[in-house]
């Protein structure tokens, strides 16, 4: 049988309009995988050292007192602190913040503590604490905003050994530049803006906006079994009668 004489299956405008739109989400993901491939080249680019190192404002950070480093204990805490310290960054020397009180805007200090380790990077040691490190480490139960629940943080108990220090943050190397995948990246985000691709593709590949808008969605279908539900109702199912 000649392919001619077949059957000619004409296409219904329904079946025309879902298949150029399945075209479309087929080259949305593909972009979306080309900009995440485009990235990650970005992301591997080396470092290469600067000609001249400049400063860029200042950095607040934990160091050893000098009578506890000058210590026989002074290599213990010393270690302890590479793992618990935090780096705070300030384009001014004070490191003060902008508040407004009273209509007026105040400074005041901006506050920095050691590193706080919750319970799931206690419980697998993720900061690779010894036995003898962890007894310095006390539990505290606090309120999360976050997770609208008690949770527990370890804090450390000898803060006092360590000082805030303000040193320059000077700046020795830099990403190494490479202006053709920079013109890349740029022409794929100036589409996506330009045609409005961003929630289209977000939904594709699943991306954050998407669960977060689906979540907010779950979070109002939520309903409260106890509300408007007699009381002897609710006597019944507590006791069985």
């Amino acid at each position: 049988m000649d392919m001619h004489d077949w059957p000619y299956i004409k296409k219904s405008a329904r079946r025309k309009k879902r298949l150029v739109k399945k075209d479309f989400d087929k080259q949305l993901i593909r972009l979306d995988k080309q900009l995440d491939i485009l990235w990650a080249t970005k992301y591997k680019l080396p470092m290469v050292p600067l000609e001249i190192p400049y400063q860029s404002g200042w950095k607040r950070l934990f160091v050893l007192r000098g009578d506890i480093l000058r210590s026989t204990k002074g290599e213990f805490y010393q270690n302890l602190l590479k793992k618990i310290n935090t780096v705070q960054y300030h384009h001014d020397r004070a490191f003060k913040k902008r508040k407004r009180k009273r209509g007026k805007y105040v400074y005041s200090e901006k506050r920095q503590l050691l590193r706080v380790i919750d319970e799931y990077d206690w419980l697998r040691n993720t900061l690779k604490l010894t036995d003898r490190e962890k007894i310095l480490f006390s539990p505290k139960e606090v309120w999360s905003v976050r997770k609208k629940a008690m949770i527990t943080e370890y804090h450390c108990m000898e803060t006092w050994r360590f000082v805030l220090v303000v040193k320059p943050h000077i700046i020795y190397e830099k990403k190494q530049h490479d202006e053709l995948l920079e013109r890349q990246i740029k022409q794929i985000k100036n589409r996506i803006d330009r045609e409005n691709l961003q929630p289209r593709m977000s939904k594709l590949v699943g991306g954050s906006r998407h669960k977060y808008w689906k979540w907010r969605e779950e979070q109002k279908k939520y309903k409260n079994e106890l509300k408007n539900k007699p009381v002897y109702s609710l006597q019944e199912d507590y006791t069985g009668y």
